[in-house]
């Protein structure tokens, strides 16, 4: 294996460096947002995964609508939270439309199912996924947009949309946008990503330009991890 030059080990140090000053931000924010949820409030959390942000949101109270399309991180889901009443759960993906879709898996997916299961996509091209057609599998497809609009039609508003859904996030915020759908969410936070999938890095960047003109970050925040 070749050795990285100093400019490489400094580069791959200032990434290590700004992603933990995310998380520590992240796990902060967190705080904030379960402290303000209360029973009646409506969460929407994409990509739940094995629950380890859906579980302290349940434990406030509030609605919670959980979207995970993985069936391993689904089960797992399942026997977290499965039996609270505040709790809906759906096995999966979320989109711009209602249907379904073929899911991918990272290629070390046998090898450590818990851990990889949070890198599953329904987007081509990401790094270090297996795209083999007889290894996907074919997931259902929930209308986002429909969702929210449906929750705001409920309660006013959505108090908190989670969104970490690995590139898929991209369309939708990009259609969000567009239709003025953060307007009735009091707080929306996606992790981004555009390390993953290089080749949609321009369209990532012009997102976080426009929201950023648009938004405060105590509304939508792209730095969630």
């Amino acid at each position: 294996m070749a050795q990285m030059s100093a400019a490489e080990e400094l580069a791959k140090l200032k990434r290590r460096q700004e992603r933990n000053m995310r998380r520590a931000h992240a796990k902060g924010l967190m705080q904030g947002i379960l402290s303000m949820l209360k029973p009646g409030d409506m969460v929407l959390d994409c990509g739940a995964n094995i629950g380890e942000v859906a579980t302290p949101l349940a434990d406030t109270g509030a609605t919670l609508h959980a979207f995970e399309p993985d069936p391993y991180a689904f089960g797992e889901l399942e026997r977290a939270i499965a039996d609270r009443p505040n709790v809906t759960l759906h096995n999966a993906a979320v989109g711009l439309s209602d249907g379904s879709t073929r899911l991918m898996r990272a290629v070390n997916f046998a090898d450590r199912p818990k851990g990889a299961s949070v890198k599953s996509t329904v987007i081509p091209g990401g790094r270090k996924i297996d795209e083999t057609a007889d290894r996907t599998i074919e997931v259902a497809l929930v209308d986002l947009r429909r969702v929210i609009r449906e929750a705001i039609a409920q309660c006013g508003e959505v108090a908190f949309l989670k969104m970490d859904i690995e590139g898929a996030e991209l369309e939708l915020l990009e259609h969000m946008l567009a239709e003025d759908l953060f307007a009735n969410v009091r707080l929306t936070v996606a992790e981004t990503h555009e390390r993953k999938f290089r080749h949609l890095a321009p369209r990532f960047q012009a997102l976080r330009t426009t929201v950023a003109e648009r938004y405060p970050t105590t509304q939508v925040y792209l730095d969630w991890i």
